[in-house]
């Protein structure tokens, strides 16, 4: 069973090293790994021909500007080997990674699809509140707690991504549009819960935002609205009507969409306690923080959503006639 690990990368220099690191303290290693760059203008590319030139391996192919649906789709098609292992970068798998994900397809011939387990990355106070406020809680799954399924800690035969068409062309939820084929193909989907990969938060209110901004509009467009945005809407909606009776009658009706606030704080916070205690829950500091992340990420879908709904907006004459021109141009 040869295994074929693939890596979409963009502008990584800061994190490469880590995730090389920890390839090369897998105990099974991969046969090879590909890693496709999707334009960087830091160093990532020169991190990766000195990897390169100190294993063969590792392979590097450039991609120009792409999205990492794209660059998935140029590294398994430039791959040699029918299982594919499927990571990103800003990621640090487990020195037992891949050996886990490729024992449990072992033991079936009739899996063709693995998914591991990740992990976020916690190491300040604010991205501990991160993962409460937004990182999926752990599942049942093979008899163990984990997350997932995941495409950043993934192996999968070539025939699934072959009949399922690849991944789509886009910056973001491409990866839950390939799974969500891949699973109504029929593909037997196995778990491995302790094939664990670390995976990095966003480290600032900022940045989270800018994220999930991008994440927000590229759903849209990818036709997902209905599975997150049409959900924030109804809450928004919920809550106008409030903020109208307390104009109309009294600032007391503002509670109301105040208590459903701290209420979505406290189930994102208890759903990922993980047996710790009411004590920890309670955490004022904790609770302030995480309640302000998600108003962040709130704030941010509807941005990305109007983002999105502006670009698909219907051309204009002018506008029709302006491109044709251009067209006859060229």
């Amino acid at each position: 069973m040869r295994v074929s690990l693939v890596v979409p990368v963009r502008d990584e220099a800061e994190t490469i090293l880590d995730l090389l690191g920890s390839l090369a303290r897998q105990t099974l290693q991969p046969d090879e790994v590909v890693f496709v760059d999707a334009g960087s203008e830091d160093d990532t590319l020169a991190c990766l021909r000195d990897a390169s030139g100190w294993s063969s391996a590792i392979r590097v192919i450039e991609a120009g500007n792409s999205t990492p649906g794209r660059g998935r789709n140029v590294g398994i098609a430039a791959a040699r080997h029918q299982w594919l292992a499927l990571t990103d970068a800003g990621t640090r798998a487990e020195p037992e990674w891949l050996e886990r994900l490729v024992e449990v397809a072992r033991r079936d011939p009739a899996v063709s699809v693995v998914y591991g387990n990740f992990e976020p990355f916690a190491d300040t106070f604010f991205e501990r509140c991160a993962a409460l406020a937004y990182v999926p809680p752990k599942q049942a799954r093979a008899g163990e707690l984990m997350r997932g399924p995941s495409i950043a800690s993934a192996l999968l035969r070539r025939e699934a991504w072959e009949r399922v068409g690849g991944f789509p062309d886009l910056r973001a939820a491409e990866d839950l549009m390939f799974m969500s084929r891949v699973e109504r193909a029929g593909f037997k989907i196995a778990w491995s819960p302790r094939a664990t990969v670390w995976w990095r938060l966003r480290p600032t209110l900022a940045s989270t935002f800018a994220k999930f901004v991008l994440y927000s509009r590229h759903n849209v467009l990818a036709g997902l609205a209905r599975h997150w945005h049409y959900g924030v809407a109804r809450q928004y909606a919920a809550a106008l009507v409030f903020v109208a009776l307390a104009l109309a009658h009294s600032a007391w009706w503002l509670v109301v969409p105040a208590l459903g606030l701290v209420a979505r704080a406290a189930r994102s916070i208890w759903r990922r306690r993980e047996g710790r205690g009411v004590a920890w829950a309670l955490d004022p500091a904790q609770f302030a923080v995480v309640l302000l992340i998600i108003l962040t990420i709130d704030l941010a879908t509807l941005v990305g959503w109007a983002q999105a709904l502006l670009r698909r907006r219907p051309r204009g004459p002018r506008e029709v006639d302006a491109r044709a021109a251009r067209k006859s141009e060229s």
